[in-house]
């Protein structure tokens, strides 16, 4: 049906041919990070009497985004102006949300061809059971997902451990194994110190490696080994071995720190660096941030869908995503799995329709060509130090204005004298998807809204509410989310809609 190389050169050649050089890196200086959001539905002319036949399929990028950057916490507004995560994850799925947005306005005030049919209850609509789609990351998502076992004939992302410390465990990272210079710049990721990451690292044996390992344990306190249910990859955090006989001795460092109040990193050199499994916020220079890693975000796509609290409303069932597939880079299946699926399971109780998906995962052979690894190759010695790319770009396959490019979570070029203005906001901030959403809810006659929409009094209570109540509390969770704020324009009065969220919801 596809392939992940498919969907991989797919997303290349849309970003070379439908993105503009404006928000792109400057070449041989500057680096940046690619997703997009890819449509894939069956030919119209499939042969109903070929069974055997392969299915035939259409292949679309409906959304995409570029970025590395993310706000610090005293940069975030109220008002819902700025984009708070530029990560490129996060700016393909605003982008995705205004395609989808864009989508529902055809089916429901325009009659025309969209990707959704009507539902079975008043006013919602359900996705065509013939489509799916496929989430593209040129990397892997930062988080849980990038913390990967490296074995010892792979080049390493830090400072080599130190023969004190791998021979007495208890002395603490932070003592003196090194300077607090020379510490700070092997954990930058930007540091010339960090040595180039082999994207098909070689065993003794001359054979591609592929990282592949279970659920890795990496903490200060290690797990049993005497125990029955040791996956391979915490087998390998116990004794140092992985699976084929070659020795783990670090892991891919991810940026992202652990969410304030939950169980930390050790910190120590080496495999046990990280802890895996946690719940982290993007890191931000001195001004801390509020944004959880791609990681976290990809995870709870995974589990409540990508569509948004907005859209739900319309909606009879989530948006989910078939498959999630990463471009050429280090990378690990059970890292993967573990980060996206895995460590929802235990969540529970969820509104009927929602649930963990057991979503496709898949890597690409192609590299991103303006990836740090792609740029990196080919730049020359003395061209200085390589640096992320500071803008964003969002498109969306929607007929007006499609891009979207920013910086500092606003349109490129604003000016701090601007900033408030309507020409000030990103078109995938959270007012103007707000603003998107009434203009679809004003098209649409009353009598046709669904039913979530609909205000009541409720006199027990003494204020204004949506006609469906009922509150769905999901039981287990996988750490605490970091609070982005509080809510962003409260409905009409100032009264509070129904279920405990603010009319403007849009996570």
């Amino acid at each position: 049906m596809w392939t992940a190389d498919e969907i991989a050169r797919l997303c290349y050649e849309h970003y070379g041919s439908r993105l503009p050089k404006q928000g792109k890196p400057e070449p041989n200086r500057e680096w940046t990070l690619l997703a997009a959001v890819v449509k894939i539905q069956p030919t119209a002319d499939q042969a109903c009497d070929r069974p055997d036949r392969p299915v035939q399929v259409t292949k679309e990028v409906v959304s995409m985004g570029t970025g590395t950057k993310c706000i610090g916490q005293s940069k975030m507004r109220k008002s819902g102006d700025i984009l708070n995560d530029s990560h490129a994850e996060v700016i393909a799925r605003r982008s995705f949300q205004r395609y989808l947005l864009h989508q529902l306005h055809l089916a429901a005030t325009l009659k025309e061809e969209s990707i959704f049919v009507p539902g079975t209850q008043r006013g919602l609509w359900k996705l065509r059971p013939d489509l799916l789609f496929v989430f593209f990351s040129s990397h892997t998502p930062c988080g849980d997902a990038s913390i990967i076992p490296m074995l010892e004939f792979e080049d390493q992302p830090c400072c080599p451990v130190s023969r004190d410390w791998a021979n007495n465990p208890s002395v603490e990272a932070s003592g003196n194994l090194e300077a607090p210079e020379d510490k700070r710049k092997c954990e930058d990721s930007d540091s010339p110190v960090t040595k180039k990451m082999r994207l098909e690292p070689r065993t003794p044996d001359g054979m591609a490696h592929h990282q592949s390992f279970g659920n890795q344990e990496s903490g200060p306190n290690s797990p049993d080994v005497s125990s029955s249910n040791l996956t391979a990859e915490e087998l390998a955090t116990v004794t140092g071995m992985a699976p084929g006989g070659a020795k783990v001795v670090d892991v891919y460092r991810t940026g992202a720190k652990c969410v304030p109040g939950e169980a930390g990193d050790s910190g120590k050199p080496g495999a046990a660096y990280h802890r895996v499994g946690l719940l982290r916020v993007k890191p931000g220079r001195g001004d801390r941030t509020c944004s959880m890693s791609c990681s976290d975000k990809l995870a709870r796509w995974n589990v409540l869908g990508c569509q948004g609290a907005l859209l739900m409303h319309f909606l009879e069932e989530p948006i989910y995503l078939s498959a999630v597939v990463i471009g050429k880079c280090p990378y690990s299946q059970e890292a993967m799995q573990r980060a996206l699926i895995g460590r929802c399971q235990n969540v529970s109780a969820l509104p009927e329709g929602f649930g963990v998906q057991e979503v496709k995962l898949q890597q690409s052979d192609l590299l991103f060509e303006q990836s740090r690894c792609a740029v990196e190759a080919k730049k020359a010695e003395n061209q200085g130090r390589l640096v992320p790319c500071g803008a964003a770009i969002g498109w969306s396959a929607v007929p007006e204005q499609p891009l979207d490019v920013t910086a500092n979570g606003f349109p490129q070029g604003t000016t701090k004298k601007g900033i408030g203005r309507l020409q000030a906001r990103s078109r995938i901030s959270k007012v103007e998807l707000f603003r998107s959403f009434q203009k679809l809810l004003s098209s649409i006659s009353e009598d046709k809204w669904p039913d979530s929409l609909r205000y009541v009094y409720d006199l027990s209570r003494g204020r204004w509410v949506v006609g469906n109540t009922e509150s769905h509390e999901p039981k287990g969770r996988i750490g605490a989310w970091a609070i982005t704020g509080p809510p962003l324009v409260p409905p009409p009065d100032g009264q509070h809609c129904g279920n405990g969220a603010e009319a403007s919801d849009v996570p």
